[in-house]
């Protein structure tokens, strides 16, 4: 089955793609490509939930708050998240992220800072949705 993210090239920094049959999807893609940057999703077990709420209109913005929102979650619990559903009822954005602490047979990869406005782009495409941004390593 191919993987519903991909990467592109970006300088120092690494941009990723997200798609899904809807933003949603895409969303909660583009959010297992950026955590798929720093360890092994597979060897993850989802074993704690944390929701998240946020509002936004823009669908641009509203992928950098949604992936600055889940990093930042992740940092405040000592968590890696591989598990991602995402909600949208017109502005407003809920989601439940699933994972577990952070523990030392863990495979390290690079540490994702945050979702940066640079090649920021949400649309649909006739095959469903993509959504790419560049993140901060």
């Amino acid at each position: 089955m191919k993987k519903p993210f991909s990467y592109f090239e970006h300088d120092a920094d690494i941009g990723i793609v997200g798609q899904g049959k809807t933003v949603e999807q895409a969303f909660e893609s583009a959010a297992r490509a950026v955590f798929s940057i720093m360890t092994n999703l597979d060897a993850i077990h989802a074993r704690d939930e944390i929701r998240v709420e946020f509002e936004e209109t823009d669908l641009e913005f509203a992928l950098v708050i949604w992936i600055n929102l889940i990093l930042g979650k992740a940092r405040e619990s000592g968590m890696v998240f591989n598990e991602f559903h995402l909600q949208r009822n017109g502005q407003y954005w809920h989601a439940e992220v699933s994972g577990e602490k952070w523990r030392e047979e863990h495979e390290r990869g690079v540490e994702v800072k945050g979702a940066t406005f640079t090649m920021l782009s949400v649309k649909q495409n006739p095959g469903g949705w993509e959504a790419r941004c560049v993140v901060d390593v």
